[in-house]
C-alpha cells in the first residue's frame, strides 16, 4: 500500500515538471529526485530546506584479527575531531548549511563530549568468535537509529544524510554485501582504509570465514552476526524515515549495505532512500546493482563519515526548487513542443 501510493505521487510529481518551461525530462535525474522528494512528503510543494548529517559511530571487535591498516583506538580519535569540528565532513555541513549529530553507538572508553550518548557497549563481538550482537543489543541499536530520526523530525528537519565512523566496518559491511547479494567474499571486500595486497588477501579470507559461520540470509540475522552497532544504527534509521515521511540520503559502501538490510526487512523503504555516490569500494556497485538504484556522483570517494551523502543535498535542494520555483509554459507565456 505504501510503495503503491508513492507511485501515485511520484507521477503526480512528474506531470507538474513535464509542464515546466524545458523539453521533457531535460533535467534527467534531478526531474526524479523532485518527483521522490515530493513523493516522499505527500506534497507538491516539498521541502529540504533544513538537512541534518546523522553520523553513527562503534568499534568492531573483528579489527583484533587484522583486518584494518588503522588500530581500533582511531574511531574514538575521529570521534573527537568530529566534535572538534576538524573532519571533512565538518567543512562539508558548514558550507552547505547542514547540522551535523554525532551518534556514538559504541566506541571503546568514556563518552565524548559533543556527541550524543547512545552506547551499547564497548564495541561488537569479535564475529569470528561469536556473533557481534546479542539479540538484545541488535534491538537497541536498531533503535537508537530510530531515535536520531524522530529527534530530527521533531525539530522540523525534512532532510537527513547518513554516515558512518568505525574501524573495521568494511569488513562488516562486506560480510552483509556477500550474504544479501550471493556473493563471494573475494568479490565484495575491498581495501578499505588502504590495505597492501596482503592484508588485502587476509581481509577476503576472513569474510569467506564468516559466511560459513552464519549461514542464514536472513537480514535481521545478517546484521546481527556480521554487522555493527552503527551499521543496525543505520538500518534503523532507515526504517524510522519511511514512517516519518522523511527524506533519507545514504552515503558510500557502509550505508548501502545498511539499506540492503533495511530493504529487505520492509520493502517500503527503498522508495524513501536516495543514493548519494558510489565509491570506490567494488563491493559497493555490486550492492547498488542488487537494489537496482543510480548514485548522484561518482567521485572514487571512499572516505566515509558521510562525506558523499553530505555532498549531495546541494543537488536535491536544486531538484526541490526546480518543482517549487520553476514557471510553466502556461504561467511564463512560452509555447509548448507542437505535437
Amino acid at each position: 500500500m505504501r510503495i503503491k501510493l508513492f507511485d501515485q505521487h511520484f507521477q503526480q510529481a512528474m506531470q507538474v515538471l513535464d509542464q515546466k518551461t524545458k523539453p521533457p525530462r531535460s533535467l534527467g535525474q534531478l526531474e526524479s529526485i523532485a518527483a521522490q522528494v515530493s513523493a516522499i512528503q505527500q506534497s507538491l510543494t516539498p521541502d529540504a530546506s533544513l538537512a541534518r548529517a546523522l553520523i553513527f559511530a562503534a568499534d568492531h571487535g573483528i579489527t583484533a584479527s587484522g583486518v584494518s591498516a588503522y588500530p581500533q583506538e582511531v574511531t574514538r580519535q575521529m570521534l573527537l575531531n568530529f566534535a572538534a569540528g576538524g573532519a571533512a565532513i565538518n567543512a562539508i555541513c558548514h558550507s552547505n548549511q547542514i547540522d551535523l549529530e554525532v551518534i556514538n553507538t559504541g566506541v571503546i572508553g568514556e563518552p565524548v563530549p559533543g556527541t550524543v550518548d547512545a552506547k551499547i557497549a564497548d564495541g561488537t563481538a569479535n564475529m569470528l568468535q561469536a556473533p557481534a550482537m546479542t539479540d538484545a543489543q541488535y534491538l537497541m541499536a536498531i533503535q537508537a537509529g530510530r531515535d536520531a530520526v524522530t529527534r530530527a523530525q521533531e525539530q522540523g528537519i525534512s532532510l537527513i544524510t547518513v554516515g558512518e565512523m568505525g574501524i573495521g566496518n568494511t569488513t562488516a559491511a562486506a560480510a552483509i554485501v556477500a550474504a544479501l547479494c550471493n556473493t563471494s567474499g573475494a568479490m565484495s571486500t575491498g581495501r578499505g582504509t588502504g590495505l597492501d595486497d596482503e592484508g588485502l588477501q587476509h581481509k577476503q579470507q576472513v569474510v569467506e570465514q564468516l559466511l560459513q559461520l552464519y549461514p542464514s540470509r536472513e537480514a535481521a540475522d545478517v546484521l546481527r552476526c556480521m554487522g555493527g552497532f552503527e551499521i543496525a544504527a543505520l538500518c534503523g534509521a532507515m526504517l524510522q524515515c519511511t514512517e516519518s515521511k522523511t527524506i533519507l540520503v545514504v552515503d558510500g559502501y557502509i550505508t548501502t549495505a545498511a539499506a540492503l538490510c533495511a530493504v529487505s526487512i520492509d520493502d517500503s523503504v527503498k522508495p524513501h532512500l536516495i543514493f548519494a555516490h558510489q565509491s570506490a569500494e567494488p563491493g559497493h556497485l555490486i550492492a547498488l546493482n542488487h537494489l537496482k538504484v543510480t548514485p548522484l556522483l561518482t567521485l572514487d570517494m571512499r572516505l566515509g563519515e558521510g562525506s558523499g551523502a553530505a555532498l549531495a543535498v546541494p543537488l536535491i535542494r536544486s531538484a526541490v526548487a526546480i518543482l517549487n520555483d520553476m514557471a510553466t509554459f502556461e504561467s511564463a507565456g512560452v509555447a509548448q513542443e507542437k505535437n
